[in-house]
């Protein structure tokens, strides 16, 4: 599967919307620092009971359009 990259700008975007999802994630568990994105990905995956494939389409699903409330 090819590597998921994301900014730390989207990043600010994206994370606002995961929160609103899943009101139960932590600052620590939204963390994110550029480059780090499978940690990402396996944490989240964890902290909500899905799969890293789930995640990583919900995260490129949310990086489309930017703009919009949903995730």
């Amino acid at each position: 599967m090819a590597a998921f990259k994301m900014s730390p700008e989207e990043w600010e975007i994206l994370k606002l919307k995961f929160k609103r999802k899943y009101n139960h994630l932590t600052e620590e568990d939204l963390q994110f620092q550029a480059g780090q994105e499978d940690e990402l990905i396996g944490r989240l995956a964890q902290r909500v009971r899905r799969n890293r494939d789930y995640i990583r389409y919900t995260l490129s699903k949310g990086l489309v359009d930017l703009e919009s409330n949903r995730l």
